[in-house]
């Protein structure tokens, strides 16, 4: 049989992932426990420090050396009380899994005590308990998270990354309780202050003005659910990042199936691939969902959910089309241009005449021109002139810098794939995507997009490192704001983006001035360009300088390359392939697929035997 303190070390790793994980515990306790204002604070991203403050009712002395026993909870005393569960917590474990992998100090006074109580708890262990003088409610002191697990320890992300983890478990707390106030610290800077508000200002106060303009209300009750909250305007989807939650009676879920219920009630409204933000609250009788699926309590079971995705389907689409949020065809306009009716009287009027002089040759000698020109004035004050006749020699220098082009592309091309020897003169573009061109092994086919993608991304990474970039500056500064989380990762990036060219200043509060772009970047949004940068780098959680230079010159690229079915002159695809076949890597774009792909000529000459 386990010793106690390793089978609690166990248990902990289920409960508690991160330094998140006991935010999020800590923080719905408080909630529990009616508090109306709780300050966090957090150093060296929650290794060192995780503190939580909460004016909560408190724990008198027994209740709080009892509730770090395992399977010690005041909210439910009965099997049948998990189908009536209006609490967070339920189950007794976060906090015997805190204190199993981290060294805390409570103190803790109920409303009735003058005193309060102080206990000291390490690796499970009670140190000291003895009374205090504190305010009312609970403060908790997590330090040396996995102290006594170093393999845990050592397997935690960066600090951007784990307080980033941090932000977004307060702002799903946060969005759901808007009557209460947050403050979050970290290593002594404020970093995010929310004042007791409505629903609407709380989702301003962490997402920024611009989504609050964006959102429509949504307000269905039936007998089955209550569906209260908001939904983005179609105008207002983008490709990545946007914010969507669920709750359920005050709890934050994560339910693939009610999120296509949302993005069939957009279908037709926003463009393939993209997302609507949207905060969704359903209020249902707790015996007909079921929360104790994960430890995490973000998984949750409804008994019908056929029904469900039906009422949020219908609540959404009734919402767009009583906010006029949906585009419509109006055939009754008061300004239609007015067209009078045809009078036969009038007479058309002839087209003018233009005389052509079917003789003129510009090539012809100045003889022949004298004779029918209409321009014999001037050419006889010039008739001493002599017309050089050799003018393929102006472009003699020309052909011979094609043909050294051709041959620098030839050899790069060779030296990627071995085996093609030739390269062909002229390139083809086959439907505005691909570009097609001979060599000695069959057909070669280009796609264009990548192409430009890997040309653009070796441009950008060498920029920052260091080489000279060109500023483009705007004639008006633009205004660009982000969401608090959103802030800290381009806070995070702001040198590496300004060496791309951006000429770019924050303002405080998520919002920053765009001055300047870089050149080539003309007619791009810098508010798409910096939000699909920020969603790329979150989603893949990078540690190290290389690594996000990587995926900021990889957004860039994307968002700037020529897109599918673009039209290119020969001049274009020539610069093209010139540029693709210098690049680092001509065959594979930046994150893995296949830029050329060659049609052997076995396999065309098998198409026609």
């Amino acid at each position: 049989m386990l010793p106690d303190s390793v089978a609690n070390q166990i248990a902990a790793g289920e409960v508690i992932q991160r330094p998140a994980s006991v935010i999020k515990e800590l923080v719905e306790n408080a909630i529990d426990a009616g508090a109306g204002n709780i300050d966090i604070y957090v150093s060296d991203a929650g290794r060192t420090l995780i503190q939580v403050i909460d004016d909560g009712k408190g724990m008198s002395e027994t209740d709080a050396r009892l509730a770090f026993e395992r399977h010690a909870t005041s909210k439910i005393t009965r099997a049948e009380d998990l189908f009536t569960l209006r609490t967070m917590g339920f189950r007794g474990e976060a906090l015997p899994s805190i204190v199993a992998v981290s060294q805390v100090v409570l103190k803790t006074r109920t409303h009735d005590s003058e005193l309060g109580t102080r206990l000291e708890i390490e690796g499970g262990r009670v140190l000291s308990q003895e009374p205090c003088v504190c305010p009312l409610g609970a403060n908790f002191e997590v330090r040396n998270l996995f102290f006594n697990i170093p393999a845990r320890r050592k397997f935690l992300k960066s600090n951007h990354t784990e307080l980033n983890n941090i932000l977004q478990e307060i702002e799903r707390i946060a969005l759901v309780n808007h009557s209460v106030s947050f403050a979050y610290t970290v290593d002594g800077t404020i970093s995010l202050r929310l004042m007791a508000s409505n629903l609407r200002r709380r989702i301003v106060d962490l997402f920024g003005k611009k989504i609050g303009e964006d959102l429509v209300s949504v307000d269905v009750d039936t007998t089955l659910v209550r569906i209260e909250g908001f939904v983005g305007r179609p105008e207002s989807s983008r490709k990545k990042g946007a914010q969507q939650y669920f709750f359920v009676n005050g709890r934050y879920m994560r339910h693939p199936y009610f999120a296509k219920a949302v993005a069939s009630a957009f279908e037709g409204l926003v463009p393939d691939g993209e997302q609507v933000p949207y905060f969704l609250y359903l209020n249902i009788d707790p015996a007909n969902i079921d929360v104790n699926i994960s430890p995490t309590k973000t998984e949750v079971k409804f008994e019908n959910e056929s029904a469900i995705w039906q009422i949020i389907l219908a609540g959404i689409k009734e919402s767009l089309g009583s906010f006029n949020a949906v585009p419509s065809i109006d055939f009754d306009n008061a300004q239609d241009t007015y067209i009078p009716a045809l009078n036969e009287e009038l007479k058309a009027v002839p087209p003018p005449q233009v005389n052509i002089d079917s003789k003129y040759n510009p090539f012809a000698s100045d003889d022949s021109l004298k004779h029918g020109s209409p321009f014999d004035c001037s050419l006889e004050k010039h008739q001493k002139r002599n017309v050089s006749r050799d003018w393929e020699k102006l472009y003699q220098h020309l052909s011979s810098k094609s043909e050294d082009l051709t041959s620098q592309q030839t050899l790069l091309f060779e030296e990627q794939n071995p085996g093609v020897e030739e390269f062909g003169k002229l390139h083809f573009q086959y439907r505005g995507q691909y570009i097609v061109s001979s060599t000695n092994a069959g057909l070669m086919i280009i796609d264009q997009r990548r192409a430009h993608i890997r040309v653009l991304y070796d441009k950008y990474m060498k920029q920052m490192h260091g080489q000279e970039t060109v500023t483009q500056g705007l004639l008006f500064p633009e205004l660009v704001s982000f969401s608090m989380s959103e802030s800290q990762v381009l806070d995070h990036l702001l040198n590496n983006v300004r060496r791309l060219g951006f000429d770019i200043e924050s303002l405080g509060g998520g919002s920053y001035s765009v001055n300047g772009m870089p050149a080539g970047f003309e007619g791009l949004s810098p508010q798409i360009l910096l939000q699909e940068l920020i969603t790329s780098i979150s989603d893949n959680g990078n540690a190290d300088l290389t690594s996000y230079q990587h995926d900021i010159a990889l957004s860039f690229a994307k968002s700037s390359a020529i897109v599918e079915g673009q039209v290119l002159a020969s001049m274009e695809i020539e610069t093209l392939m010139a540029d693709l076949f210098s690049s680092s890597n001509p065959n594979i774009t930046p994150d893995g697929h296949n830029i050329v792909a060659i049609l052997k000529q076995e396999n065309i000459e098998k198409m026609f035997s």
